[in-house]
């Protein structure tokens, strides 16, 4: 199945080198392979496998390659300094990609030599519009765009791939962070999270849940960040801030995870849409875009608020089936005048009232750019 990506990538082969990372199981050696049938004399080389790691260890790889791939390279000892040698000597003949798991990503906030290098590709499972027209919404809404589930045979088949997913992350992905004094605590954490999909999240309040500390909480969840199981959504505010210090609302990258009802599940499917369209823009078109919800005091809310530059763009409420213009939104988009959306997943015909179109979930989703 064609990933909108894969024009990108090749654009970029040609300017820099290419690290594509995302969730485990996402398509990133898959996406890696296919850009390399573009290629005349490509070389996979996978860090897992043993003749693969002497060959890379040994830089003994064909000189004539035109395309090197990195599989897993994050687990050779100081990798960064290996791949910047590697660059620095060879990238002018070769092109070269690495692949990983979400913890490729975390050299971006570590300041190393790699600044420059390098073209980030954040890999998110299948949008709406890149299924088109082989598959329908009602079975990415039901399985999820992970590759394994969403084409599975069957929804048990897909079950029982997400359960082994949750399986894998806690006992392999979480365990060899180190950072876990307690994976039963990080299982109940990943439970407790399944249930609270589209309300705002305490830290305060989840650890009197599990009897852990608020930081124990957060840590865990910066875990699961990392590591592309979740994702926050902070509140919007003027005042940046204030907006951290208020409860984010937590969407899981897979909403085949999510234990609630049809709304909640809809819901998580939008917001996931929603964050690989502005991580597209963010990447490729160097706008400065992140995704945030609305809610007041007195309790008024809007699912979410798209910005650019900390600026509130654009409104958007998610409804599994009620055509009816929703109240808070049409409150934020007349204080505002800001331009405004409501996404219905069961409906067939678009409307406007109120200045403010009301969508099928099919139209929407399938204008987001991936």
């Amino acid at each position: 199945m064609f990933r909108l990506q894969t024009p990108r990538i090749l654009q970029d082969l040609n300017k820099k080198m290419v690290f594509i990372t995302g969730p485990r199981q996402v398509g990133k050696t898959w996406l890696a392979r296919h850009v390399a049938e573009h290629f005349e004399q490509p070389i996979y080389l996978n860090y897992d496998d043993f003749d693969d790691r002497r060959t890379i260890e040994s830089r003994s790889w064909y000189r004539k390659a035109d395309l090197l791939i990195f599989d897993e390279l994050r687990k050779m000892k100081n990798w960064k300094n290996f791949i910047k040698g590697v660059y620095d000597k060879y990238g002018e003949q070769i092109k070269i990609i690495v692949t990983g798991s979400a913890r490729l990503d975390t050299f971006r906030r570590s300041g190393d030599s790699l600044s420059g290098r390098y073209y980030l590709h954040r890999l998110l499972p299948f949008s709406f519009r890149e299924i088109q027209p082989r598959i329908q919404l009602e079975q990415l809404y039901e399985r999820g765009g992970f590759p394994e589930p969403l084409l599975a045979e069957s929804s048990i088949d897909a079950n029982r791939w997400r359960n082994q997913y949750k399986d894998s992350l806690v006992r392999q992905e979480i365990a060899d962070l180190g950072r876990v004094a307690d994976l039963r605590n990080m299982e109940l954490l990943f439970e407790l999270l399944r249930r609270r999909v589209g309300s705002p999240v305490s830290y305060q309040s989840i650890a009197r849940d599990m009897h852990v500390s608020a930081p124990t909480v957060k840590n865990y969840v910066d875990i699961l960040e990392s590591l592309f199981v979740v994702f926050r959504v902070s509140p919007y505010s003027r005042n940046i801030a204030r907006a951290i210090q208020k409860s984010p609302k937590l969407y899981f990258f897979d909403p085949g995870f999510v234990i609630g009802d049809e709304g909640a599940r809809f819901e998580n499917l939008v917001a996931v849409s929603l964050l690989k369209h502005l991580w597209a823009q963010n990447d490729y078109n160097g706008r400065e875009m992140t995704l945030r919800y609305i809610r007041t005091k007195e309790g008024r809310e809007v699912d979410f608020c798209l910005c650019e530059q900390d600026t509130a763009t654009e409104l958007i409420e998610v409804k599994w089936r009620d055509t009816a213009l929703d109240k808070n939104l049409k409150f934020f988009a007349s204080q505002s005048g800001l331009s405004a959306i409501q996404v219905v997943y069961d409906f067939d015909t678009p409307k406007t009232i109120d200045a403010i179109d009301v969508v099928p979930a099919e139209q929407f989703l399938s204008r987001l750019e991936m």
